[in-house]
């Protein structure tokens, strides 16, 4: 839709220009949105159409764009044309505007913005990515957290585009703990706790028994021989292992289950032990020395999946390692090694309950189901509904998600309850208030579908500022593709071009405010756009997680 536009520009920019139709496309961006005032829709830069060598031009470039401004006219698509500093700047004919972007929302439906021309000559890849991984027996610390949100959203975004995605979920289930676990549950394990709670029990019986292990020297040597059973395949050891690994698993898919979050395949480290020893003999061969149970990871998802991207979401603190990783493989002689991918972030500081520090994940959601409600009982326009804890993590956990997307993704940031719930600004909280809002109107009035609809009411400021948004959409997807998540966020601040990205344009520095309220049956209402507004974010919840 924003490429037709283009298009369009660019066809009389190439007849006034003498210049190839697809060179220009590539130099005309969308402005950026003003909350303080309309702006134009697209823009050429002259710098973009001067050679590197072109000094003497480029001194004037303002000039340049007077003059150009001057030679173009107006049509049926563009009604204002205007110099600005350096660039031309165009505005779209306002009901051709409002006409085009409501049909496509109408036709498109929920792959609004997914059928852009920018895709059309992407091709459909094989995508595995691997992010959450905690490690089983220790606590699910909230950085397994981030990792599992921003991951989750990157295979939600690879598949909406159209690509085959895998998602895996790489336990650390091998190493010492292990022994010091089957020892720990030997001395002080209950099968009764276990079964009950059992990633509270193994973490408590692990806390315990390393402090015993610290002063008793007969515990940490039972540790290690409790490991060296199971590195040498003694059964009695391997069943008990087996035991922790797929209870704690079981628990994991249930708490993912409260974020929407499900996994292709739960691998982990005890998988890779024996093939891990196959690349060390070629690492030795080739004078290299590293962790090799990450490599025969690497090695291993290629020949099952055939994979043409493979991306790894974890903290920045391993940056280097997949860095050497990476490195190896191709050593190794593995071209596509270059199809591998780290997407580092930054560390979250201060989570804690009431109780103190975060433990487990589902600690952080049972405080946020817990804070919610409070925050709903205390405010008096809360209507009575049949399932408020439901409710209450529902809204919870996109304030949570939000929150965390607001800031760059490497930058580390101190996490604060108090802002995540409130109800005012560019918070989650506000935009799940606002979509209930559009939902009653919708109800209230019976708005559906909107097959007919009078333009002229859509002209003022707000409507034209939304529609901009809307038009904006595919781009930001297409951003979102290319860059991953190294933005602040689509909620209040925008994404600088990409360099060589001719395909982009600048985002805008905020969205609509509509949301959306993760529900299922007749609730899903807002999947409907409302006067063509609202699938926008609709589309961005499911990447996000919250359908």
């Amino acid at each position: 839709m924003a490429c037709g536009f283009r298009r369009s520009i660019a066809g009389q920019l190439s007849r006034v220009l003498d210049l190839p139709l697809e060179n220009l496309i590539k130099s005309i961006s969308a402005v950026p949105i003003s909350k303080k005032e309309e702006v134009a829709d697209f823009q050429l830069s002259v710098d973009s159409l001067l050679d590197n060598n072109s000094d003497r031009l480029r001194t004037d470039t303002q000039v340049q764009a007077k003059r150009l401004a001057e030679k173009l006219r107006c049509d049926m698509v563009v009604s204002e044309i205007r110099a600005g500093q350096g660039t031309v700047n165009f505005k779209i004919n306002r009901e051709l505007l409002t006409k085009t972007v409501l049909q496509q929302v109408i036709e498109d439906g929920s792959k609004y913005g997914l059928k852009s021309e920018l895709f059309s000559g992407v091709p459909k890849q094989k995508v595995v990515v691997e992010f959450s991984s905690p490690n089983v027996a220790k606590k699910f610390h909230v950085g397994h957290l981030r990792s599992t949100i921003i991951g989750n959203f990157i295979a939600n975004l690879k598949e909406a585009l159209g690509h085959e995605v895998t998602r895996i979920n790489y336990l650390g289930d091998w190493g010492m703990q292990f022994g010091l676990l089957g020892t720990g549950f030997q001395l002080f394990g209950y099968e009764e706790k276990l079964q009950s709670n059992p990633l509270q029990h193994l973490f408590e019986v692990y806390v315990q028994v390393n402090k015993e292990a610290a002063d008793d020297k007969t515990v940490a040597k039972s540790a290690r021989e409790f490991f060296h059973r199971l590195e040498t395949g003694n059964m009695q050891a391997l069943s008990l292992w087996q035991k922790f690994r797929d209870l704690s698993i079981e628990e994991y898919i249930r708490i993912y289950k409260r974020l929407g979050i499900y996994f292709d395949e739960y691998s982990g480290e005890s998988f890779y032990r024996e093939k891990s020893q196959e690349v060390l003999k070629l690492l030795d061969s080739k004078g290299l020395l590293l962790k090799t149970i990450d490599i025969a990871a690497a090695i291993d998802r290629m020949d099952k999946y055939n994979f043409d991207a493979m991306i790894y979401v974890t903290d920045k603190g391993q940056k280097k390692h997949f860095q050497q990783v990476f490195q190896i493989l191709k050593t190794m002689g593995y071209d596509w090694a270059e199809r591998c991918h780290h997407v580092p972030f930054g560390v979250v500081q201060g989570m804690k309950t009431r109780r103190g520090e975060v433990t487990f994940l589902e600690d952080v959601l049972n405080e946020i189901q817990l804070r919610m409600l409070q925050n709903m009982a205390s405010i008096k326009t809360t209507k009575e509904l049949e399932n408020p804890q439901e409710t209450a993590e529902k809204v919870g956990l996109a304030a949570l998600i939000i929150q965390d997307f607001k800031g760059l993704l490497l930058s580390d940031y101190q996490f604060s309850w108090d802002r995540v719930f409130q109800s005012r600004g560019d918070t989650g909280v506000f935009l799940q208030y606002t979509h209930a809002r559009l939902h009653s109107l919708e109800e209230t009035f019976g708005c559906g579908y909107l097959n007919d609809f009078n333009m002229a009411c859509l002209q003022e400021p707000q409507s034209v500022s939304i529609l901009q948004h809307l038009l904006r959409y595919e781009g930001f997807l297409v951003s979102c593709l290319l860059l991953f998540l190294e933005m602040a966020f689509l909620l209040t601040t925008g994404v600088k071009k990409p360099t060589g990205a001719s395909c982009l344009w600048t985002l805008p520095r905020s969205i609509p405010q509509v949301s959306f309220l993760p529900f299922e049956g007749k609730q899903r209402a807002w999947m409907r756009p409302i006067f063509g507004v609202n699938l926008i974010t609709a589309e961005l919840a499911q990447m996000l997680g919250f359908l």
